[in-house]
Order: C-alpha cells, then structure tokens, then sequence
C-alpha cells in the first residue's frame, strides 16, 4: 500500500484521513455482528443474505448466487438448503439446463425477509435516534459513493 500512497502522490495529511478511514470501516465490523444477533435464530445472516439478493435479483441460479454473495458454491448451497428447509425459497428445475435449479423466493421468504428489514430497521432507529435525517441521509450517499468508488467485491478494480 505505501509504494501505491507514494505513486499517487498522497500527502501526509491525506494519509492520516485514508488511515483513519480504515479503522473505522474496520470497525463497521461490529455494527454488523451486532445486527447479525438480532436476526432469530432460525434465519442467521447467510440465509438472510439469501434472501435479499434474491428479493433484489430476482429469480437466479445457485452459481449467481454464490458470484452475488462472494462466497465458495459450497458455502452458498448450505445457505440455500438452510432457507430452502425453512420454507423460504424454493429451487425448481432450470428450463434452459436440467441439471441446474432456479431458486425463488416463496411467499414465506418474502415474509421473512419483512421481519428481517422491520428488525433492522428499529435497530438503527434506536442507536441513530440522536441523528437528524439528514446525518441519516449523508451517512447512506457517502456510503453509497464509498462502494461506487472502491467498486464491487466481485469485479476486481486495481488501482492506477
């Protein structure tokens, strides 16, 4: 990383903020596993991550979906079995190629995935409950410009 701080021409300034940005986006760490323990025991956070993308995506193949959830087949089929034993998803034969399966979400899931957002949602509003909507509202588009920037986890972009 110093050899690309040096390329790039970053003051020492500049280099204290980057600093500090990476302790704090490594300390989001805990506000993570801290909503992962208000998800119910039943749903932990690899099915509720299931859940969402398919709800975001739509309908998809389990290899979308381990490629959307960065993480090994393997890892991905165990979340899947889990929500698919729970109700939640359902995997019907793929038209276009028999030895796959399409997953979906089930009117369960979608049910799920309500009381997913509605927890998470009183959990932020009750640490954030200090915040005006604006702070809210600043926090989300820096974040959202924060992952613009960096790019996705699943398309690789290196530095110049």
């Amino acid at each position: 990383m110093v050899a690309l701080s040096n390329k790039m021409g970053v003051s020492v300034a500049e280099r204290s903020h980057y600093e500090e940005l990476a302790r704090q986006l490594s300390a989001v760490g805990a506000v993570k596993r801290r909503v992962a323990r208000l998800l119910p025991a039943e749903c932990p956070s690899g099915s509720a991550a299931v859940l969402a993308l398919l709800d975001r995506y739509g309908e998809m193949r389990i290899s979308r979906l381990a490629e959307l959830l960065a993480v090994d087949l393997s890892v991905t089929s165990r979340h899947v079995a889990h929500a698919a034993g729970c109700g939640w998803i359902e995997r019907s034969p793929d038209p276009d190629d028999g030895r796959s399966r399409i997953l979906r979400l089930t009117p369960a899931g979608v049910a799920q995935l309500g009381e997913l957002s509605r927890r998470t949602t009183d959990l932020f509003a009750h640490y954030l409950e200090d915040w005006s909507d604006d702070d809210v509202g600043r926090l989300n588009a820096l974040l959202a410009r924060l992952r613009a920037s960096v790019g996705d986890c699943r398309t690789a972009r290196t530095p110049a």
